[in-house]
């Protein structure tokens, strides 16, 4: 039995029952919570846009849920592990499984495989609707909660909280359509400056559509900064030196594309000679981050060894959720420094998972094996 990684059959489908249970009943506890939050705080907002109500609501409803379920389902495996854990020795059935020649890591096999399989469909989850709910929810607010433009050009969902400079002047976009000559910007807004940043003139236009060269703002209101003069001019022409490419590549949002769309997009990057630190470090976390429910059955193991009666459980469990949490901690710090370039991005994704792999197994051993 000690040479087998996995106890017998009967066992390993008893402990994987009652592990994914455990996941589904706490994911969907949290989810409930933070989207009757979510929806308190947000409500107002969408039924301030003319012409929504209830439906909207359900819509947003069910944007949010893809994001809380790929957010939290680390967190639910981390607490479901516990929950397990403890269960089990309360009931001296871990004292069962390694009175019967079972290891420390033959006891939690059967919830590393469990947590590798949730791995691998939080992974394909990400990429086949966390993304695109990511791209409508931000196209969706950036309209105000109004009516998203429809993409044309082919272009799929639009995209949204433009920014981007022409020398001192600045164009900025609530969405993005289509693609090529056929984009369309709206909700735009043209800063025009003098050396130094100081605003001399703002203009706003409801769309604005490619000149070849610049964009043409449709129905634009200029506002002279120095006169305080308003005007409506029939037409204006801005940021000559802002191509569709260009814009492109500026209006890039990493959570809004798919792993391999997102490859892409840092390899156009690379060849235009732009910074791509902070777009590798999330296509390293695309991998690393759903890796993360691997980790909770080995951090939270703490809690499954030690008697019971022996008064420390609660202690057990209470550093087995720290140790989970602290993982969380330093992998969004990591992620924040390989953003900015303070780490390497492949360091910044990769290095606290396996910092903590490291520390697992040397609590686990240390204290069991």
């Amino acid at each position: 039995m000690q040479l087998d990684f996995f106890p017998s059959r009967t066992l390993t489908l008893y402990l994987a029952k009652l592990f994914v249970v455990r996941i589904f009943a706490v994911l969907i506890m949290l989810v409930l919570v933070l989207l009757a939050l979510d929806l308190l705080a947000e409500t107002g907002e969408i039924l301030a846009a003319p012409g929504n109500g209830q439906a909207e609501i359900l819509q947003y409803a069910s944007l949010r849920v893809p994001q809380l379920l790929s957010r939290f389902l680390p967190y639910s495996v981390l607490l479901a592990t516990l929950i397990t854990l403890v269960t089990l020795n309360q009931n001296s059935e871990v004292v069962a499984m390694k009175a019967a020649g079972l290891s420390a890591h033959q006891v939690l096999s059967p919830l590393l495989l469990t947590a590798a399989v949730v791995s691998l469909v939080s992974f394909g989850f990400n990429e086949r609707i966390v993304t695109r709910a990511n791209a409508t929810i931000k196209a969706w607010q950036a309209a105000d909660y109004g009516p998203i433009p429809a993409a044309t050009g082919g272009a799929g969902t639009p995209r949204s909280n433009i920014y981007l400079t022409d020398g001192d002047n600045i164009l900025t976009a609530a969405t993005l359509t289509g693609s090529g000559n056929a984009t369309v910007l709206t909700g735009v807004t043209w800063y025009a400056r003098a050396p130094g940043g100081i605003i001399r003139e703002q203009v706003r236009a409801s769309r604005a559509t490619f000149a070849a060269p610049g964009w043409r703002l449709e129905k634009p209101v200029k506002f002279d900064v120095a006169g305080a003069i308003t005007e409506r001019p029939a037409a204006l022409v801005v940021g000559q030196s802002l191509s569709p490419e260009r814009i492109m590549l500026q209006s890039v949002d990493a959570d809004a594309q798919s792993f391999w769309e997102l490859s892409h997009s840092i390899d156009a990057y690379e060849a235009a000679g732009r910074n791509t630190d902070e777009m590798r470090a999330k296509w390293w976390h695309r991998l690393s981050g759903p890796l993360s429910a691997l980790l909770m059955p080995l951090l939270g193991s703490i809690a499954a060894f030690g008697l019971a009666r022996s008064g420390q459980l609660f202690v057990r469990a209470i550093i087995g959720m720290a140790l989970g949490f602290a993982y969380f901690v330093v992998d969004n710090a990591a992620l924040a420094m390989g953003s900015f370039g303070g780490y390497p991005p492949l360091l910044a994704a990769w290095a606290p998972f396996f910092l903590f792999l490291l520390l697992g197994e040397t609590v686990l051993i240390r204290t069991e094996e």
